[in-house]
């Protein structure tokens, strides 16, 4: 199932056939073959979008998944004009990134985990001050703007400190508000819990359902936080190896896919994940050599295991079964690494 922006909803990101190959320069191994590479270096394409296709509606707020080198951070880059599309068509509120980057600069609001926009040496609020005079906001615009974001992001504290004074999640709060100054209709997200403490990560989080709720900000979010889906998103973009594996909301994601079951137990004496694996069983974790997480298909219940435990002279101490929920489904789909279409 595919979805795009629902129904009677303007799609606001329109990506079609989007494809991005990158040339990747290789040598052979060894010191010989650095000599040879040296003098006759070659080269490889490697496609890390491939044919992407999707809309998000004005106002969606959109999980971006996939294991790393999927093809995520590539695909909001080609969205933001910072990248070049090798081939397909992408539309931001109705403007072409290649052909218009600074038109499609005011319509976004852009904030990647790992780094800043504020001026590094400044003030939190001198930085702010700049972007009002970059993005020409009107002042009273902009200070009530910037009030609704102290009280909301709680950054009254640390507002006079340099950027390079704060911490990981003051730093955080304060991207996130120097993104939304301008008032974007369209908001990319990268990773903007990763590093935080819980009551950071939980300011954050209703921060940008806040915003989506009340102001109608369409967001795109990537991350490998599963909380954050599960608490912010209501649709998922799967992406595997540069394709598009599912598109559609999470409920259906998880009642399609996570129909199998979760096996935890506890066995004494210890017998090691092997045991399960000689009698046909996948073991998901293991905290030790008596427990262990079981993979049961959707029709399997645990009395043959049961059995076949009290056969081997093996005690049971502890056993739940729980359906598999998001966070499992997608944890086992990126440790196969699958390539198919789900």
């Amino acid at each position: 199932m595919v979805q795009g922006a629902q129904a009677g909803n303007c799609p606001v990101i329109e990506v079609q056939e989007l494809t991005k190959k990158f040339t990747v320069r290789k040598r052979k191994p060894g010191f010989l073959g650095s000599v040879v590479s040296l003098f006759s270096p070659y080269s490889e394409e490697m496609t890390a979008v491939d044919k992407v296709n999707f809309t998000i509606g004005r106002g969606d707020l959109v999980g971006y998944l996939g294991p790393n080198g999927a093809g995520k951070s590539t695909t909001i880059k080609m969205l933001t004009g910072i990248l070049v599309p090798t081939s397909g068509r992408v539309m931001v509120d109705g403007v072409d990134p290649q052909e218009d980057r600074r038109a499609v600069a005011r319509k976004i609001g852009v904030v990647f985990g790992q780094k800043t926009q504020l001026w590094w040496d400044l003030p939190v609020e001198e930085s702010f001050d700049l972007l009002r005079a970059v993005y020409k906001i009107p002042r009273r615009e902009y200070q009530q703007r910037l009030d609704f974001f102290i009280n909301l992001l709680h950054m009254k504290d640390f507002l006079s400190q340099q950027t390079r004074k704060l911490s990981l999640g003051q730093r955080m709060r304060a991207d996130l508000a120097a993104s939304l100054l301008h008032r974007p209709p369209i908001l990319f997200l990268d990773e903007p819990t990763i590093g935080l403490d819980i009551l950071t990560r939980d300011i954050v989080r209703k921060f940008i359902k806040e915003i989506n709720e009340k102001e109608q900000i369409t967001i795109l979010l990537t991350t490998h936080d599963i909380q954050d889906i599960e608490y912010l998103a209501r649709r998922l973009i799967l992406l595997d190896r540069g394709r598009v594996h599912y598109d559609g909301g999470i409920q259906e994601f998880v009642q399609r896919y996570a129909a199998e079951k979760v096996l935890t137990i506890q066995v004494d004496p210890p017998c090691g994940a092997e045991f399960f694996t000689s009698l046909g069983y996948e073991i998901l974790s293991a905290a030790s050599d008596r427990n262990f997480e079981i993979r049961l298909g959707a029709q399997e219940t645990p009395a043959s295991l049961i059995e076949q435990l009290t056969e081997k002279g093996i005690r049971i101490d502890e056993i739940n079964m729980r359906k598999r929920d998001l966070g499992d489904t997608l944890k086992l789909m990126y440790s196969n690494q699958q390539n198919v279409e789900l």
